[in-house]
C-alpha cells in the first residue's frame, strides 16, 4: 500500500517551501498562532522562531500544555525566544481575539476542540470553541487587516464520502458535530472573504503526527498512544481487522503548509481549502508493526510485541486518503517527510523522552483512541 508521494509529477517549482523560507530570512512579519500550546502550534512556533520571525501566541490551555512550549524554548535558544509573547487567553471572547491581533501580519488559527467523541459527549463546547471562536477570530482579523489567515480545516468534512482519494470539492454528510464545525468554518471563511475581503486559506489536515503529540488524556490520537503503550510494554488494540488505512501525515508537512498558504500571493490560491497530506494510505497493522521495528532498540521486548484486534468502532470510516494535487499545484506543497519517514523521527523523540525519564503526556490513560483529522 504506497504511503509515500512521488515528488516526480509535474512540480512547479516557482514558489515552494525553499524559496518561501529563503523570503522569511530577510523579512521579519508578525504572526498569531492560536492553539500556540497545541501539538500542531508548538511546531509552527517553533519553525516561525527558527526563521527569526516575531510570534504571538494564544492559548487558553485547556488542552495545549506549557510543556510544549518549554521544549520549543529548549530547541530555539534564548535569542529565538524574545520574540515570542504569549497570552494566556480565549477565543471565545473577542476582546481577547482583538487583542491578540493587534499589529499581526499573519493569523494561524489553530485553537479548537478537537476529537469526535468530545464532540458527540458535548457539541454545545465543541461550537462554542470551534464556531464562535472561529467567528471571533475572523472579525478580529478584519478590524486589524490582516495579509492572511490560515485556519486548521479538517479531513472530517469528508463525511460520509466513500470517493478515494478526496478531492476537495466533494464532500459527504457530517459524521459527527466536530466535522459540522469544521465544515462550518469553511463556509464563515468563504463569506467572511467575499463580504469583508478577509483573504483566508484553509487546510484540511488529515491525521497530523509527530514529536510533542500526547499520547494520553480522554482522546489520545492512535500514533503518539501506541508508542507510549509498546514503551510501556502494554498491549495496543486495534479496532477491527486492521486493514483500516489513514493517510498518515508528518507535522513538518503541517508546517510547511502553513507557511506556503500565508505567504502565496497565487489569486487561485487565496480563499481555497487544500488536503494536507502525503497522499497514501497505511493500514493499521502495518502502522502498528513499523512502529514496533523503530521502537525496538528502546526494548528488546517490544520486538515480540503483538497487537489485539477488537471489534470494529461505530462511525469510523474504512479508508481515509487524500489528493494532494490541488495543494501541490497551487501552494508548491510537497511534503518533505512520507509516513515512514516522518515515524522514523517521531519514534526517536519519544524513545529520547523515555531516556530522560520524562513523561510524555498527562497521567490519565487514554479512554478513547483516535484515528483523528488532526
Amino acid at each position: 500500500m504506497n504511503s509515500g508521494y512521488d515528488s516526480g509529477s509535474g512540480f512547479n517549482s516557482g514558489f515552494n517551501y525553499s524559496t518561501a523560507k529563503k523570503q522569511l530570512s530577510q523579512h521579519s512579519y508578525r504572526w498569531l498562532i492560536t492553539g500556540v500550546a497545541g501539538f500542531i502550534g508548538s511546531h509552527l512556533l517553533e519553525t516561525l522562531l527558527q526563521l527569526n520571525q516575531r510570534v504571538i501566541g494564544l492559548d487558553n490551555l485547556s488542552t495545549g500544555r506549557l510543556e510544549n512550549l518549554d521544549n520549543v524554548r529548549a530547541v530555539v535558544g534564548e535569542s529565538c525566544w524574545a520574540k515570542f509573547t504569549f497570552f494566556e487567553k480565549d477565543i471565545c471572547n473577542i476582546s481577547d481575539c482583538k487583542e491578540a491581533v493587534n499589529g499581526v501580519n499573519f493569523v494561524l488559527h489553530h485553537a479548537a476542540l478537537g476529537s469526535v467523541p468530545r464532540s458527540i459527549e458535548d457539541p454545545i463546547l465543541s461550537n462554542a470553541s470551534n464556531v464562535d471562536g472561529f467567528v471571533n477570530m475572523q472579525v478580529a482579523a478584519v478590524e486589524a487587516k490582516v495579509k492572511r489567515f490560515v485556519y486548521a480545516a479538517s479531513s472530517a468534512t469528508y463525511g460520509d464520502n466513500p470517493d478515494l482519494p478526496k478531492r476537495e470539492p466533494n464532500i459527504g454528510r457530517p459524521l459527527s458535530p466536530y466535522a459540522v464545525t469544521k465544515y462550518v468554518n469553511e463556509l464563515y471563511a468563504d463569506v467572511f472573504s467575499r463580504v469583508y475581503g478577509l483573504s483566508s486559506i484553509g487546510l484540511r489536515y488529515f491525521n497530523v503526527f509527530g514529536p510533542r503529540q500526547d499520547p494520553a488524556g480522554a482522546y489520545a490520537a492512535v500514533i503518539p498512544c501506541w508508542i507510549q503503550q509498546l514503551l510501556d510494554g502494554n498491549t495496543c488494540h486495534i479496532n477491527g481487522d486492521g486493514e483500516t488505512s489513514r493517510d498518515f501525515c508528518f507535522v513538518g508537512n503541517a508546517v510547511q503548509a502553513n507557511i506556503l498558504a500565508a505567504l502565496s500571493d497565487k489569486p487561485t490560491a487565496i480563499n481555497q481549502v487544500f488536503n494536507i497530506a502525503v497522499g497514501g494510505r497505511l493500514s493499521l497493522t502495518g502502522l502498528f508493526y513499523l512502529l514496533r521495528e523503530q521502537l525496538t532498540p528502546a526494548s528488546p521486548e517490544i520486538g515480540h510485541a503483538k497487537p489485539c484486534y477488537d471489534e470494529f468502532r461505530e462511525g469510523d470510516v474504512r479508508h481515509s486518503q487524500a489528493d494532494i494535487s490541488k495543494a501541490h499545484t497551487h501552494l508548491g506543497y510537497q511534503p518533505s517527510h512520507t509516513a515512514e519517514e516522518g515515524l522514523v523521527e517521531t519514534c526517536r523523540w519519544y524513545m529520547a523522552q523515555q531516556a530522560c525519564g520524562h513523561k510524555n503526556a498527562g497521567s490519565d490513560p487514554p479512554s478513547v483512541i483516535e484515528l483523528r483529522s488532526h
